[in-house]
């Protein structure tokens, strides 16, 4: 009787593949062209919307403002997204916060259903 290790090898059922690569490179990324040498073209890094009117305070009562950093189901959008800086992203996602509180703009997407107010972008 030998044991499952002597029949297999040190390497279990795998073979001769060892690292689980197979036979393909570690460079290999698959079939995709040759977009990888190309420089991206996007959209192009713009700066910060309060930095650049230089706002210091964000009014929790502008919501045509406030509506833009919400998303339609009521989530504050990331400032990645945005584009806004973190100085002024946290003061927006407060104004956000403020609003909410005192019931100018919804929580969430079900009290948009239950009370008709429209909340984000649109």
């Amino acid at each position: 009787m030998t044991s499952d290790f002597e029949e297999r090898g040190p390497r279990g059922d795998r073979g001769d593949r060892g690292d689980r690569g197979g036979d393909r490179d570690r460079g290999d990324r698959g079939d995709r062209g040759d977009r990888g040498d190309r420089p991206r073209r996007g959209a192009r890094r713009r700066g910060c919307e309060f930095c650049q009117r230089k706002v210091d305070v964000v009014d929790y009562k502008d919501l045509g403002l406030l509506r833009h950093y919400v998303t339609d189901r009521g989530k504050i959008d990331a400032r990645r997204k945005v584009g806004t800086c973190a100085k002024h992203q946290r003061t927006v996602s407060q104004a956000i916060k403020r609003a909410r509180h005192i019931a100018l703009l919804p929580y969430t997407a079900e009290h948009t259903r239950v009370t008709g107010v429209s909340i984000g972008r649109r």
